[in-house]
């Protein structure tokens, strides 16, 4: 589970692939000709934890190619590596803002992981917290204004959120059974910016929560004795998908905003998670291993013609859309390593 779930830490921090799928198989037509794999670097290069640019022509991603991990970008098909980040110790956890001029990350440079902003072209690294405790997973706010964050200044992993210059610093969370829980993608914005979903295990077991942008009106939207995680807002900001394992093994299911309607998109006697809404909102990636392996499928919002997208004996994971919602980043280790690749519409 590790090697997919959605940024749950560096998670098996190697390298990782970027396949961008066009044409037929994601925008829904199937009389164009089948996509085409392309690998877009190899070892010297590779890297992991792929974030599409708000405009979908850059990819940023982290690499420990030089000894330490660094944030670098490309262009969505693979030319132009540039390194942004440069020093001994990790930059990780990127994040672009929405207008697609800066990206902020966390670094331990100062001997505690702390959040940092910097300008698209690496210049103008700034850092927004200032603690001896970790901070850490920044997460941007809709209009680009704020970015809610974890830290553990107070003991365990709580959410906060601060304004983008760096002042303002507000604890939205404070209940010690957050600890654990709280990781990369758990934390997420609604589309409008008024909401943050995340998932906690404050009740025993871990369980989807929804809050206002300022903390209050904590309501929790799933109540049973399995785990509940992942949330992902539809793009609309009218439903959440999650996974869950309350039948014994990972499913993805779908619930409106409120926590009313759950339905379970998928069945089988494997596991299923990871769920990323298309940008139009009519279809879910998710990772699989119903056939021995990882792999990504697609999947209707009402659960019906689920599509497998990859099909090979290792491991793809992570899914991605870009925004245009015709191409996809994953990971994959099909070549003995995780690299990045990119698979084009014929």
């Amino acid at each position: 589970m590790a090697f997919v779930s959605r940024r749950e830490g560096i998670a098996a921090a190697v390298l990782a692939v970027v396949v961008i799928l066009a044409g037929a198989v994601l925008v829904g037509c199937t009389d164009e000709p089948a996509p085409t794999l392309t690998r877009l670097n190899d070892n010297s290069n590779a890297g992991w934890d792929p974030a599409w640019s708000p405009d979908g022509r850059r990819i940023a991603f982290v690499s420990d190619h030089d000894g330490d991990i660094e944030i670098y970008v490309m262009s969505a098909d693979g030319f132009g590596v540039t390194q942004l980040t440069d020093n001994s110790d990790d930059d990780w956890q990127h994040a672009w803002s929405p207008d697609g001029r800066r990206i902020a990350f966390g670094s331990d440079r100062d001997g505690d992981f702390e959040v940092y902003v910097m300008n698209a072209d690496g210049s103008g690294i700034t850092q927004l917290t200032d603690n001896s405790y970790t901070d850490v997973f920044p997460a941007w706010s809709p209009d680009g204004r704020r970015m809610a964050f974890v830290s553990y200044r107070d003991g365990d992993p709580e959410i906060y959120v601060v304004n983008a210059d760096g002042s303002g610093v507000t604890q939205l969370t404070d209940n010690f059974y957050d600890n654990s829980s709280l990781g990369p993608g758990t934390l997420v914005w609604s589309p409008d910016g008024r909401r943050i979903a995340f998932h906690s295990e404050r009740d025993g077991n871990f369980e989807i929560y929804v809050m206002n942008a300022d903390g209050s009106g904590i309501t929790q939207l799933t109540a049973n004795s399995d785990d509940d995680r992942g949330p992902a807002w539809s793009p609309d900001g009218r439903r959440i998908a999650f996974h869950s394992e309350r039948d014994g093994n990972f499913e993805i299911y779908v619930m409106n905003a409120d926590g009313s309607g759950i339905t379970r998109l998928t069945d089988n006697s494997d596991d299923d998670w990871d769920p990323a809404w298309s940008p139009d909102g009519r279809r879910i990636a998710l990772v699989s291993d119903r056939n021995g392996d990882y792999e990504i499928y697609l999947v209707n919002a009402d659960g019906s013609g689920l599509t497998q997208l990859t099909d090979n004996s290792d491991k793809d994971g992570n899914p991605e859309w870009s925004p245009d919602g015709r191409r996809m980043a994953f990971v994959s280790d099909r070549n003995g390593d995780y690299e990045i690749y990119v698979l084009n519409g014929g």
